[in-house]
């Protein structure tokens, strides 16, 4: 599972306006400054711990790069399957247990921006998250692939359809996904 703080520049932010301001700040601008960024702060709690979030490391092989010796952009869309089945087995969920069932999980959209080159024996995080829990007979997956300095160098969204194996129809999703992703979700309804 994935932890994380408040972000610095909201820290930064709120510092610099009651600090640094260029005119001095009376009792109640202070005041009405702190509530605004208190609950910006609780805002951002809310949606971070309203989600799923599973993260992986992944190292680049050489085989994974292009002349230009960037990771090439195909191989990404793996990286995130690897991101998927890793979510899922955390979750305590298996593809292979789905797709003994009757169940599979075939990708309906794949999207993906890119923002910085990944290069041969970089260890990279591929952060999965699922933030909403899945209603019908669809889930989304995003991505965010982070280098070793943290920087995300390509974020990604998947959507896949539950399909049933005997007669290729889509079909509900499994009780077993949304028992397991409810405990992530009860903030959100």
């Amino acid at each position: 599972m994935y932890t994380t703080s408040f972000p610095k520049w909201i820290k930064l932010f709120y510092y610099y306006q009651i600090s640094f301001s260029s005119t001095p700040l009376c009792f109640k601008q202070r005041y009405e400054y702190r509530k605004y960024f208190i609950c910006l702060l609780c805002t951002f709690t809310v949606n971070i711990l309203s989600m799923y979030i599973s993260e992986n490391k992944i190292r680049v092989r050489y085989a994974e790069t292009d002349r230009m010796g960037y990771v090439y952009y195909g191989n990404y869309a793996a990286y995130f399957e690897v991101g998927r089945v890793e979510a899922l087995r955390a979750l305590g969920l298996s593809y292979r247990v789905m797709e003994e069932e009757g169940i599979m999980l075939p990708v309906l959209s794949y999207q993906t921006k890119y923002f910085k080159p990944a290069f041969f024996d970089d260890i990279l995080t591929i952060r999965t998250i699922v933030n909403e829990i899945p209603t019908g007979t669809r889930i989304t997956f995003h991505y965010e692939c982070l280098n070793e300095q943290g920087i995300c160098i390509n974020k990604a969204e998947t959507s896949h359809v539950f399909v049933k194996t005997s007669n290729g129809r889509p079909c509900p999703i499994p009780e077993s996904v949304t028992e397991k992703l409810t405990p992530f979700f009860r903030d959100k309804k």
